[in-house]
């Protein structure tokens, strides 16, 4: 057999040929991996609460961020991000799109993953959660 058949792998056994295969997969796999890095969670955190602070309770003109209705956000390596917050009252009219408005707005933001709000209600807000910068907007300080 020729050179040239040898280097495109003719004549050899099935087993040399498998193992070849594994081989270039187990460095695929590795190549994959190393492509992925971790996401820096402290600034992706940043951009998120940037975001958040562009979302408003269409009944009070301050953003839900300094509002104190955020109670959470966690961030995962891969990007996906989970957002615990409440309302200023369990019948607020606004209930059922608010964690939607929080969702998109978290969504949009570059480098984040899955998003999962999760709306509680323990502890209750209460206006001691607000921001010195949202009591001085409402006329509280």
């Amino acid at each position: 057999m020729n050179r040239l058949a040898r280097l495109a792998g003719f004549g050899k056994r099935e087993r040399d040929h498998q193992d070849e295969v594994a081989t270039l997969a187990a460095d695929d796999a590795r190549d994959v991996v190393a492509e992925s890095p971790a996401v820096d969670a402290e600034a992706l955190r940043e951009s998120i609460v940037t975001a958040l602070r562009g979302v408003h309770d269409p009944e009070i003109p301050v953003n839900i961020y300094d509002l104190g209705l955020i109670y959470g956000i966690d961030v995962a390596a891969d990007g996906a991000v989970a957002v615990e917050m409440t309302l200023t009252a369990p019948g607020c009219p606004v209930a059922g799109m608010m964690p939607v408005m929080v969702k998109d707005a978290v969504a949009r933001v570059e480098g984040v993953g899955e998003v999962e709000v999760a709306l509680v209600w323990d502890p209750p807000w209460t206006q001691e959660r607000m921001s010195d910068e949202a009591r001085l907007q409402l006329g509280l300080m």
